[in-house]
Formats: C-alpha cells, sequence, structure tokens
C-alpha cells in the first residue's frame, strides 16, 4: 500500500510541478530571449517547479528499489491525466470531449496495467 501511495505522490507532484512551469513561463512571454530568461530566474515559481521535480526524482529513486520500473512507470501518465485538470482549474484552459475521452483512455491504460502487474 506504501508503494502506491509513493506513486499517487509522485504523480501529483510532477503535475504540480507543470503548473509552476506554465505559472513561471509567462516571463518568456513577449520577451527578448535574454530577458525573459532573467525574469525566469527571478521567478519565485519557476524556483517551486525546480524544487518540487528535484523531490520528485528522489522520492522515484526510492520508488525504484521498491516497485519495478515496468511497474511503476505508468504512473507517469497519472501525472498526465491531472495536469490538464489542473489547467482547467488554475489557468481556465478548455478542452473538448475527445481531448478528456484521450486523458479517461490513459487512466485505464495505468489501472489495465496496474491489475496486469499484481497478476489478476
Amino acid at each position: 500500500m506504501l508503494n502506491y501511495v509513493a506513486l499517487g505522490i509522485f504523480a501529483s507532484v510532477l503535475a504540480a510541478g507543470q503548473v509552476f512551469f506554465k505559472y513561471s513561463a509567462s516571463a518568456l512571454k513577449n520577451k527578448p530571449v535574454a530577458d525573459g530568461f532573467l525574469e525566469l530566474a527571478q521567478s519565485p515559481a519557476f524556483y517551486a517547479g525546480v524544487t518540487l521535480y528535484g523531490a520528485a526524482t528522489l522520492l522515484w529513486v526510492w520508488i525504484l528499489s521498491r516497485v519495478p520500473l515496468s511497474q511503476a512507470y505508468p504512473w507517469v501518465a497519472l501525472a498526465m491525466a491531472a495536469v490538464p485538470i489542473l489547467a482547467v482549474i488554475v489557468f481556465r484552459e478548455r478542452f473538448d470531449s475527445s481531448y478528456w475521452l484521450g486523458v479517461g483512455l490513459v487512466v485505464l491504460g495505468v489501472f489495465i496495467t496496474q491489475r496486469a502487474s499484481q497478476g489478476g
């Protein structure tokens, strides 16, 4: 059970990091490259994203010490499902129904791979 909790936290941290990266990307918008990167270097959101990704990397290595890679890796796809949900909530982005169908299929695929890896 602890492995599944850790995998869920890992996917959540990846998704949260993407939100911080998107937020900090506004520093680059409509600016010359050098100016944008200078502003990015001063963005707390950018450092929050980097910190989350660093923590996720450490957690990932710990997870891989306990879980086979083939079982753990599909959980990365759950971050792919969480990011658009966060994009709707935080950035008011819109997706059509075919996009959500694809996200649903990804989540279903993770469920299937996890059941298969348990032999059931």
